[in-house]
């Protein structure tokens, strides 16, 4: 049975859909996706994807949450020279 966590208040995981479209506006194509068998085996299940736009090349991060998922992206975005507002 899967359990119920509360909605973080003030997580980068509220930002998500900001971030995503400053990317979009930016030239960057990205995604935020969950995986759910990967979650099942105890992998981490969130992945984020960019490429396109001032990124040099195409970058990924994973997380074992959301949170955690775009942290890691905001910073593998920053060292490949793309500083997101947030």
């Amino acid at each position: 049975m899967a359990t119920h966590r509360p909605k973080t208040q003030h997580g980068i995981e509220d930002a998500a859909l900001p971030i995503l479209e400053w990317l979009a506006e930016q030239g960057v194509n990205a995604f935020l996706r969950v995986d759910a068998e990967r979650l099942a085996e105890g992998r981490p299940a969130w992945s984020f994807g960019a490429s396109g736009g001032p990124l040099p090349h195409g970058i990924r991060a994973d997380g074992a949450d959301a949170d955690q998922c775009l942290s890691l992206a905001l910073s593998v975005l920053h060292a490949a020279g793309v500083d997101v507002p947030y």
